[in-house]
């Protein structure tokens, strides 16, 4: 597919197709990674931040009651000897 170079100010620029940036997970991002790799334009998804989305999702398991310990409390054989 050839897509037009496009002069906007003094940068250039490319319209990508909708259907192009869907087959990358990018048809409704606002943002992409770019980079050169080999002599060619890579644009990626950016990578997501670490832990994202873990806030809501804690939230929702606390929500459901969902949020109980698996085992339990419990401690060391040799934790009553310890002074703090």
């Amino acid at each position: 597919m050839d897509i037009a170079i496009r002069n906007i100010g003094n940068s250039k620029g490319v319209v990508l197709p909708k259907p192009l940036l869907a087959q990358v997970g990018l048809d409704d991002a606002a943002v992409a990674q770019v980079s050169v790799e080999d002599g060619a334009i890579v644009l990626r998804r950016p990578a997501a931040a670490p832990r994202e989305g873990w806030a809501e999702a804690a939230r929702k398991l606390a929500e459901k009651g969902d949020d109980a310990l698996l085992m339990g409390e419990f401690g060391n054989a040799d934790d009553a000897e310890l002074a703090w």
